[in-house]
Order: C-alpha cells, then sequence, then structure tokens
C-alpha cells in the first residue's frame, strides 16, 4: 500500500535558527509554522535559549561544525525547498552556516539554487540582545548577499544600514539599500513604527513592488511574530509561490495568529500558530 500523500511536495523547509524554551518564538514556533501551512520542517540549531514570555535569561552556544553537520546531513538526504535562517548569534556560526549553503543548497535543490529567507535576528521581544557584537559584520558580509528575501524589523534595518527609520519614506529608502547590499527582495517590517496602521515594504531588486497594510492589533501576545512571518514566507516560497504571494499568505496568516493568541505567560504572550488546524484549546 503506498501511504496517503507520498509523492507529494509539501514544501520540505530547513530551519536554521535558535531554540526558544517557552515555544513561542525561534525553532518552535517555525515547525509549528511551516507544519500549520502544510510545509515539511527540518532544523538546524544554532543557539538554546532559557526563556519565557518574560524574557530571554541566558543562552548556550551550540558549536559551529554542529550547526554545520545539522545543516549538511539533513540536505544531503531529505533535501530542501527553502531555507529560513534566524538567530545565529556569534560570527563563527555564521560563517559555517554560510559556508554550507553556498556548497550545499543547489545541490540539496535538485540543481537549482534554493531560496533562502533569512531574518536578521538580533533583539529579543524584551529588548535582551541575540546577536553577539562581533557578529554583525559577518552577518552583513556572508549572510545578507545570500537571502533571497532578507526580512528585518525596523530595528534591525537600522544596525544593518545605519539609517534611521522614521516613517513610511524611509523605510522604502532603507529597503532599497539593503537590496544593493546583495538581498534579492527585501520586506521591511514596519510593526515598530507608531500609528494604528501596521505598514511593511517589499522591494524585489531594488524597486518598491507592494506597501502592504493592516490594522494594528492592541495586545502584548506578539511574542515570535519576526519568527512566524518568515517561516511562514519560507513556506510558501518551498511549495512554489512567488515572493509577492508567499509574504502575502504570511502576513494573513500571523494576523490571525495574534488576533487568535491564547493569552499565555505573563509578559509578550506566543501566537495561535495552530489556527489553521483547529481553534485553540478545543478538543477534538
Amino acid at each position: 500500500m503506498t501511504p496517503r500523500g507520498a509523492g507529494a511536495m509539501a514544501g520540505r523547509v530547513l530551519i536554521v535558527a535558535g531554540s526558544d524554551s517557552g515555544g513561542g518564538a525561534g525553532i518552535q514556533a517555525d515547525i509549528k509554522t511551516v507544519t500549520a501551512l502544510g510545509g515539511y520542517a527540518m532544523t538546524a540549531v544554532t543557539a538554546l535559549t532559557a526563556q519565557n514570555t518574560r524574557g530571554v535569561f541566558s543562552i548556550h552556544d551550540v558549536p559551529a561544525d554542529f550547526v554545520a553537520e545539522q545543516m549538511r546531513v539533513v540536505l544531503s538526504d531529505i533535501g530542501a525547498d527553502c531555507v529560513k535562517v534566524g538567530m545565529l548569534h556569534r560570527p563563527d556560526v555564521i560563517e559555517a552556516v554560510c559556508d554550507v549553503l553556498e556548497a550545499e543548497a543547489e545541490a540539496a535543490a535538485g540543481g537549482r539554487r534554493v531560496p533562502i529567507v533569512v531574518d536578521p535576528v538580533m533583539v529579543a521581544k524584551g529588548g535582551e540582545s541575540l546577536l553577539a557584537p562581533e557578529a554583525m559584520a559577518s552577518l552583513k558580509a556572508r549572510m545578507i548577499p545570500l537571502a533571497h528575501v532578507l526580512m528585518p524589523n525596523v530595528a534591525e534595518a537600522e544596525a544593518l544600514t545605519g539609517l534611521t527609520v522614521r516613517g513610511p519614506d524611509d523605510a522604502g529608502t532603507v529597503a532599497r539599500k539593503l537590496a544593493a547590499a546583495g538581498a534579492g527582495a527585501v520586506l521591511l517590517k514596519g510593526g515598530h513604527l507608531p500609528g494604528e496602521t501596521v505598514i511593511d515594504i517589499l522591494a524585489v531588486d531594488g524597486e518598491i513592488v507592494e506597501v502592504f497594510e493592516s490594522p494594528r492589533i492592541d495586545t502584548p501576545h506578539t511574542h515570535g511574530t519576526g519568527c512566524t512571518l518568515a517561516s511562514a514566507t519560507a513556506t510558501g516560497l518551498a511549495q512554489g509561490m512567488a515572493v509577492r504571494d508567499a509574504v502575502a499568505r504570511a502576513r494573513r496568516y500571523v494576523h490571525e495568529a495574534i488576533l487568535t493568541a491564547p493569552g499565555l505567560g505573563h509578559g509578550h504572550g506566543p501566537l495561535n500558530h495552530a489556527h489553521t488546524v483547529t481553534p485553540f484549546g478545543v478538543d477534538g
């Protein structure tokens, strides 16, 4: 008997990111997101964090050579249709990840260059630094030029470019500069800017192709939104969607996940990643 779904391409996503013990962000949010959108998630864990909705309490580094080995064994066997890169933390990990992506990813995608979605994680929701200061140069020199889609928030974009983002006009300028640094497409996320409307700007090949707008949701339960949006976009790309369509679906998914957040914890709570499967808390 042939297993149901055998031979179907769900969209294989290799996630290279840190672990969140609270389950709201990082690898845990990534796996939930890819699965909820019908993809197949694989992982290379770059760091372990002790965190909850109130913050990050400590970080335990994973050796760079072991991060690379996780990637290689997955890519050489299962393959990937997209790679999502999140928290890397240290320059040696960034270098190791880039080395594997340059050497292995094309072969893993059957001879074509596998798209890479980069979420340049720098600071946790509670304000804790997740990127060592000495890692910034490696991130800009090695990782950004590999990005098929780069997805920084305002603070990350400012750190990467040295420019200030005060509104949509500034955001467009910064998105173009990041694209000029080598990223194929840039989604500059505007959730940190003031206003009742959240504006995200998508630039492809240096040209702004779409300005996404959605009403701001007044809630503290937004932990992991960046990880979730990036993984949702990566899943769309892995399933053959164009960048604009993958981003649009990802934004709809995240919006609903925030609206239906379960309200867990005493700080920045997690999203409802499972809203495509079943309402949170409903049995059966």
